[in-house]
C-alpha cells in the first residue's frame, strides 16, 4: 500500500510528529510519503509542493492570507485562526494524482496548504489526524473560554469577541461540513481527549473517529548518562536540581502556561538550589531567586535528547494540550513529567508512576517537591512505558492495521 502524508511543514511540533510516523512507516515496509508547503529535510521521501522560488516567495503571503480575515477583529484572542476563503490548490491536486497514494493522511494543513474545498477533490480514502481542534471548529486551533459551540454550530465566535451570528467562524464551519459531508473519511484523535472532543462535534459526530497516538524513535530519544549531558551542553550547574520547561514561544503564549510555572516555582522552598532551563524562547520573565538559562529554539533530536537527560525533571504548565511532543521525549530519556491534569496529558502521564498531574498551580508546586523525590522509581517507570505504548514499532503496526481496515471496506 502507498500512504501520502499532507502536513503543511515538516519542522514545528505537527510537521515533527507526521515526520516520525512516516519513519516508523518506512521501517516496517510501507510505501509512506510525505508532502509539504515548503521541505526543510533532505529525506528523499518528503517531497516540497514549492518548486520555484517564485513559488517559494508567495509561501509566507499564504500564511498571512490565511490568518487576514480574523485580523478584521480587533479584540480577538492573541492566537492563532485559520480562515477558508482561498481557491483550490490545484498545484497540490496535480501532485497528489502523480503520487497516486491508495490512502492520503491528513495532518496540520493550515497555513494556507489545504482548504476544505480541496478535500473533495481527493478521490481517495482519507485518514486525519488531529493535532488541534481546528479540524472541527469555526477556526479556532485551541478552543477558548470553555466554547462548545463546535458541537453544534459555530457562529458570534468568542474568541474573535465577536457579537455577529454570521461571522467568519460561522462561514468556515459551513464550508467544512459542506466538504466534510461529501468525504469518506477516518478521524484519528491523536489523543484520547481530542477524540471524545471530535466524537462531540457537529462537523465529525458521523463520521469514523479512532484514537491512534503519534510514535517516537525510542532509539533517539533514550537515557543519557546526566553528568555526560550537562557536560556537552556546557551546563555549568553542579550540585543544583535542573528543571525543564520547552515550548515554541512558550514564554509569550498564554496557554503554554509560563505564567503559572513561575507561580508555582516561586512557591518552592530553597528556590536557590534550582535552576530552570527554558528552551523554544530566547527570553522571559525571570523568576526571583531561581536562576533561569533560555536555550532559545532547538532544531534537532540530538540536542533535544541531551537537554532532557540533563534534566531532573520537566515541567508541561500548559493550560491547553492535546498528545505533547515534549512529554514524550521527555519520558522516553526517562526523565519524569509534572503537568496539569488535562487534555491528553492522562494518556502519557499516569499519576504518581511516572509523573505527576496537577490540579492546581498549587498543587503543581507540591507535584514538583513530590517527583524529585521519589526520581529513581518515577524515571524507570517513564521510559518502560514509552518503550511499550509508542514505540516505533508498536505505533507504525496499530496505523497499518488501520490503513488495510480502510482499504478492505472501501
Amino acid at each position: 500500500m502507498k500512504i501520502l502524508h499532507l502536513v503543511s511543514q515538516d519542522n514545528g511540533g505537527a510537521g515533527r510528529a507526521a515526520i516520525r510516523l512516516h519513519l516508523a512507516l518506512l521501517k516496517q515496509g510501507i510505501d509512506s510519503q510525505v508532502m509539504v508547503q515548503n521541505k526543510t529535510q533532505d529525506l528523499p521521501t518528503i517531497h516540497s509542493l514549492t518548486q520555484t522560488k517564485t513559488q517559494k516567495f508567495f509561501i509566507p503571503f499564504k500564511k498571512a492570507l490565511d490568518q487576514l480575515p480574523s485580523m478584521l477583529y480587533k479584540n480577538r484572542h492573541n492566537d492563532i485562526f485559520s480562515s477558508t476563503f482561498f481557491p483550490s490548490n490545484k498545484n497540490l491536486l496535480r501532485k497528489i494524482n502523480e503520487i497516486n497514494p491508495d490512502i492520503i493522511h491528513l495532518h496540520w494543513i493550515n497555513s494556507g496548504f489545504i482548504y476544505p474545498s480541496d478535500l473533495t477533490h481527493f478521490n481517495r480514502p482519507i485518514i486525519w489526524s488531529l493535532h488541534d481542534a481546528n479540524p472541527y471548529t469555526g477556526g479556532c486551533h485551541v478552543v477558548y473560554n470553555n466554547c462548545d459551540k463546535f458541537k453544534t454550530l459555530c457562529y458570534s465566535c468568542p474568541f474573535l469577541a465577536s457579537n455577529f451570528k454570521y461571522d467568519i467562524s460561522f462561514l468556515n464551519f459551513k464550508k467544512k461540513q459542506k466538504a466534510y459531508n461529501a468525504l469518506k473519511l477516518t478521524v484519528n484523535g491523536l489523543s484520547s481527549w481530542i477524540a471524545s472532543e471530535a466524537k462531540a462535534s457537529a462537523l465529525f459526530k458521523n463520521k469514523n473517529i479512532i484514537n491512534i497516538p503519534n510514535p517516537i524513535d525510542t532509539d533517539i530519544f533514550r537515557p543519557i548518562k546526566k553528568d555526560i549531558a550537562r557536560k556537552i551542553l556546557n551546563l555549568n550547574c553542579k550540585d543544583k536540581i535542573l528543571i525543564g520547561f520547552g515550548a515554541i514561544s512558550g514564554t509569550q503564549i498564554k496557554r503554554k502556561g509560563y505564567l503559572q510555572l513561575k507561580e508555582a516555582l516561586e512557591m518552592l522552598p530553597n528556590k536557590h538550589l534550582y535552576t530552570l532551563i527554558v528552551f523554544g524562547s530566547s527570553d522571559g520573565e525571570k523568576i526571583a531567586g531561581i536562576d533561569t538559562i533560555f536555550m532559545g529554539h532547538l532544531y534537532d533530536d540530538t540536542t533535544l535528547t541531551l537537554l532532557y537527560n540533563s534534566l531532573d525533571i520537566f515541567i508541561t504548565p500548559s493550560l491547553a494540550e492535546n498528545l505533547s511532543n515534549t512529554i514524550m521525549e521527555s519520558l522516553s530519556c526517562g526523565v519524569p513529567v509534572v503537568a496539569f491534569d488535562i487534555g491528553g496529558n492522562v494518556d502519557m502521564i499516569i499519576h504518581k508512576t511516572n509523573g505527576y498531574l496537577a490540579r492546581d498551580v498549587s498543587d503543581l508546586s507540591y507535584g514538583i517537591c513530590w517527583a524529585l523525590k521519589n526520581l529513581p522509581y518515577l524515571s524507570q517507570n517513564a521510559r518502560e512505558m514509552v518503550i511499550e505504548r509508542f514505540s516505533y514499532n508498536v505505533v507504525a503496526k496499530r496505523y497499518i492495521a488501520q490503513y488495510q481496515y480502510i482499504l478492505e471496506n472501501l
